[in-house]
């Protein structure tokens, strides 16, 4: 089975010259109404509006791609639309060049700029019918502007893996089934492609899983974010320079892009040479130190896509759109009185067109540019569903509809590798799942932070509990009865408690001041990553075992594994080694034994294995909380306020997805993204790309 890009025309023809002529007359009129509308613009000649349009029409042509390579970083941090002023410019110099046209100065200008950019942008719509049609024969044009080398038909095909971040499993066949996902769903209906399902670490977030798939290693990953003692330092995979430092204690230089691929819209470049919107990477605000090798300039991805006015104002208007549809899409929830749901107004609806609509588009056009020059494997990441199932819900209508307009770029690229100069097989997948809930401090009036901090004996945040106060203060009285009964392992922690007769006998620091981490209580880190929430105390060097956790903090333990938003921890025993603590159970990770109930029957068959390595991590923290997951609702509470969730264990979050050729060997189960790293590896060496050598796993201490 082959899985060549469907046939069929991808360009209708006989349109160049008509699309040229209708432009200039459609320009030349704009011009003319300008005259009547416009203050401060003035034709005073039958001719002029004819002989600007043309001269206008020469600058867009000419002067455009000039002024991007010129100005470009400027360019880069506007999307664009610094261009529009530059061209303003322009076109202010064009108008006094032609005697008789009046024009008051340069604002005026730019509107003229942006008028004639989108009456271009009209015609093209209008000729091509379809924004396919659009797609397509912006292609062609770039494609007889490169070059690719002249035995590239001769190589291996390429591979583009597009990953559709935190769409799960289980959302993905509903989305198939119910036709929110044509493209796929053409693709398994013809046989070409299979869907197949692999479960993530303990760690559901990209940070994790995409450096695992790039790199082939995520040890000592905890989550999006984490607290590494040693360095009194919160990493944050966002961060561009802790992006870097993972990056660099991972890759070995031979990563799953090594040897001429591409890394578009990344954390991680998985050593690829041509890089773009990848975090590890940023070359102005990642050291020079930190930078593994010389790549792609800055922003090399932009230029392709905003070097065409037409695509800037485009991408603008539809962000605009975009906006419209949040602030909708949120009244609807609103009025509705949907639950769960989050806060969604300040500056959220103008930053979500930044993965749903910019970085998408600048995404696809720089994947377009990758196959139009023949490199062997490009790795995209599409953040938009991710972002918008955070905020409005994992299945929600706002959320498929990105996730259609998701489905259909994909379409659009596999229909266009047909124009690369080597075939292209499409690998899709996602680096997790979600799992859908009501955010932890909406549900039980406080923050899993405040929370941990006021067991340890510090002060409450003064703005915990208050959003919800109404509503929770049945559950802070549940609470308040926990910690004299409770489930069995609380009990028995406080009898441990009581029998050693240390309750009264509790260290504390004077101050949690030192340090540049913020302290929930003294001499206590908290650190939240979706599902997940990590405590660390900073008064002790190394690991803090349970029993010394038990001698300082007697409440802590016993009221969290009774907390009915809290699923289990992990602390490590002097006695036991690792232990995961559940309301009414225990299992001792070194040996397998459980007492009472095993708290990890929800989590999975897999979930002893991936919590035991995490145990292994050099910056594992002290207690490791992860939340409380409902098999009967298929819910839980994340630690973040969000609706849709990911991070830890329990549910959807922990399934991610592959569509792949049926061709490619069928990779069986999978767990961890180390392992799909391997499968990935496999289907390139199936291919006949040359090997690489095997991955380093660096162990910080």
């Amino acid at each position: 089975m082959t899985t060549t890009a469907p046939k069929g025309r991808l360009l209708r023809g006989g349109r160049a010259v008509a699309r040229a002529l209708l432009v200039w007359i459609a320009v030349t009129g704009a011009l003319r109404l300008l005259d009547v509308l416009l203050p401060g613009f003035r034709m005073t000649h039958w001719w002029q509006p004819t002989v600007c349009a043309l001269l206008l029409g020469l600058l867009a042509a000419v002067g455009w791609p000039l002024v991007m390579r010129i100005a470009y970083p400027l360019a880069f941090f506007t999307f664009g639309l610094f261009g529009f002023l530059l061209i303003g410019a322009g076109t202010l110099a064009v108008f006094r060049t032609v005697p008789g046209v009046e024009i008051a100065g340069f604002r005026t200008a730019v509107i003229v700029t942006l008028g004639m950019a989108a009456v271009g942008a009209l015609i093209s719509s209008l000729l091509a019918v379809d924004e396919d049609e659009i797609f397509f024969r912006r292609a062609a044009r770039r494609r007889r502007r490169h070059t690719p080398a002249a035995d590239a038909a001769d190589h291996p095909p390429g591979v583009l893996f597009l990953q559709i971040d935190g769409l799960g499993f289980d959302t993905v066949r509903r989305a198939i089934r119910d036709g929110d996902m044509p493209t796929f769903a053409a693709w398994l209906a013809e046989g070409s492609h299979t869907l197949t399902r692999w479960h993530t670490d303990w760690s559901s977030q990209t940070g994790a899983s995409v450096c695992g798939i790039l790199h082939g290693s995520n040890h000592d990953i905890l989550g999006f974010r984490w607290y590494e003692k040693d360095r009194d330092h919160v990493m944050a995979c966002a961060h561009p320079t802790d992006a870097a430092e993972i990056e660099r204690r991972h890759s070995d230089g031979h990563g799953l892009l090594s040897g001429g691929g591409a890394s578009r819209g990344n954390l991680f470049s998985g050593d690829a040479d041509h890089v773009s919107l990848t975090m590890s990477s940023i070359p102005v605000l990642v050291p020079k130190k930190l930078l593994r090798r010389r790549r792609d300039r800055l922003g090399a991805g932009y230029y392709a896509y905003f070097a065409n006015p037409v695509n800037a104002l485009r991408t603008f208007v539809v962000a605009l759109v975009d906006v419209f549809r949040e602030i909708t899409a949120s009244v609807r929830q609103r009025r509705a009185g949907v639950v769960p749901r989050v806060p969604r107004g300040g500056w959220y609806p103008l930053a979500r067109p930044g993965t749903t609509v910019i970085a998408r588009d600048v995404v696809v056009s720089a994947i377009l540019g990758d196959m139009l020059a023949g490199r062997p494997v490009v790795y995209a990441d599409f953040l938009g569903y991710d972002e918008v199932a955070h905020h409005s819900g994992i299945e929600r209508f706002d959320t498929l509809s990105v996730l259609r307009s998701i489905d259909q770029q994909i379409a659009r690229l596999h229909r266009a590798s047909r124009l690369a100069p080597r075939r292209y097989h499409v690998v899709a997948l996602s680096d997790h799942g979600q799992t859908q809930g009501q955010a932890f401090s909406q549900r039980f009036g406080e923050t899993i932070e405040a929370y941990v901090g006021r067991l340890c004996g510090g002060r409450p945040s003064p703005s915990a509990g208050k959003r919800r106060q109404a509503e929770s203060w049945q559950i802070n009285a549940a609470l308040a009865e926990a910690t004299t009964s409770g489930g069995l392992i609380a009990r028995r922690l406080r009898a441990r408690v009581d029998d050693a007769e240390c309750a009264e006998d509790r260290p504390r620091t004077a101050s949690g001041s030192p340090g540049a981490v913020t302290r929930v209580a003294p001499g206590v880190v908290v650190v939240v990553s979706g599902h997940v929430a990590m405590v660390s105390f900073t008064e002790h060097e190394d690991r803090v075992e349970l029993e010394t956790i038990e001698r300082e903090h007697p409440d802590l333990l016993p009221s969290l594994v009774d907390h009915p938003g809290v699923g289990f921890l992990l602390v490590r025993s002097r006695e036991f080694g690792p232990v995961v603590l559940g309301r009414d159970g225990l299992h001792r990770l070194a040996t397998g034994v459980v007492i009472g109930e095993d708290p990890l029957v929800p989590y999975g068959p897999h979930a002893a294995d991936l919590i035991r390595r995490v145990d292994t991590f050099p910056h594992c923290a002290d207690v490791m909380i992860n939340s409380r997951y409902d098999p009967e609702t298929d819910q839980a509470s994340p630690f973040e306020t969000h609706v849709g969730s990911h991070g830890g264990l329990g549910g959807p979050q922990q399934r991610g997805f592959v569509v792949h050729p049926r061709e490619f060997a069928v990779p069986g189960e999978v767990v961890g993204a180390e392992a799909l790293h391997r499968v990935f590896r496999g289907w390139l060496a199936e291919l006949g790309h040359a090997p690489v050598g095997t991955p380093v796993t660096e162990v910080v201490s």
